[in-house]
């Protein structure tokens, strides 16, 4: 039986004990407890070299989940768990996404568990700080969501009184799974990038060290033009990615150009505006999945369409 797990967030004495609850489908993959330690909680976005934060002390636990499901959005791990929060009584303080975080500076610039346990996506992640009580009785969570092709990643850190009663161990619970999804269809597409801004271009695949887009019919284009229509006034950047063969200028410069190849077809076959498309190129700054595998390093050869927003 695949496991959901359950945190408890509402301690003994409480009238109705409250669990946390992930998916059928995630396992946990480190959890790590302390008796007394603190904790810098993220108020803010990374802003003049640093992260606003408040210190708060206790017993600290810290966990990372990994969910089994393809092509998870981000949003669709954090939301769940954010609504279970404020049904336990917290009030969530801070919460942002990926270049509302602050992108890089403020995915190093806070705890967060090395990889491979926990797998940052730098183009798609989402925080949020929660807390409960007030002065010494202060309860806090964070949460730190992202993904791969192949899965979520969720990081769960908690910290509570030193002095408060007895924590429960945690419980295991069913939610439903995360469900995996196929090939980006239109809706889908347009849902993504309603929703999270940003999509992969699913289909538009490079070979290591190659910018030449092939002649086969790619219908994530077709559905990509068609929001673009659907919504006249949205700019949309092209971002192309590298696996990390090679050094990063000349990735930054490859994966630029497999980003214009894109934007070429859609104005050529497609018909979209050019002066609604920016190319953008990240190199292999931004992996979804481990460069030390040929499976890793192919997802990484992507390209992504980021709504940038309107025309101004």
């Amino acid at each position: 039986m695949i496991r959901g797990l359950a945190l408890w967030l509402v301690w003994p004495g409480a009238l109705a004990a409250q669990v946390l609850t992930l998916p059928g489908n995630a396992t946990l993959d480190s959890d790590v407890s302390v008796p007394l330690d603190s904790y810098d909680l993220p108020t803010g976005p990374w802003s003049d070299g640093a992260i606003p934060a408040t210190r708060v002390e206790g017993a600290m636990t810290t966990q990372v989940w990994r969910v089994a499901a393809t092509d998870l959005a981000s949003l669709q791990l954090l939301r769940p768990l954010r609504d279970q929060l404020r049904q336990a009584g917290y009030e969530i303080i801070f919460e942002c996404d990926t270049q509302d975080c602050g992108g890089f500076d403020f995915r190093f610039g806070t705890k967060v568990v090395p990889p491979p346990t926990l797998q940052i996506d730098l183009s798609d992640f989402r925080f949020l700080s929660a807390t409960r009580g007030s002065g010494a009785g202060t309860r806090a969570v964070s949460l730190l969501v992202s993904r791969t092709p192949q899965a979520g990643f969720v990081q769960i850190i908690r910290v509570v009184p030193a002095d408060a009663p007895s924590v429960p161990a945690l419980t295991a619970a069913d939610d439903p799974p995360a469900r995996a999804r196929g090939p980006v269809a239109a809706g889908d597409l347009a849902q993504a990038l309603d929703g999270a801004g940003h999509v992969v271009l699913d289909g538009v695949t490079f070979q290591t060290g190659d910018v030449t887009l092939g002649e086969d019919e790619m219908p994530v284009l077709q559905h990509l033009a068609d929001y673009m229509a659907a919504n006249p006034v949205v700019q949309v950047s092209i971002v192309g990615h590298t696996d990390s063969q090679g050094g990063l200028e000349g990735n930054i410069a490859i994966s630029r150009r497999r980003a214009a190849a894109v934007i070429d077809r859609l104005v050529t076959k497609h018909g979209v505006d050019r002066r609604r498309l920016t190319a953008a190129g990240m190199g292999y700054l931004a992996p979804v999945a481990s460069n030390l595998n040929e499976d890793g390093r192919a997802a990484n050869r992507r390209v992504e369409a980021v709504v940038t927003g309107p025309i101004e």
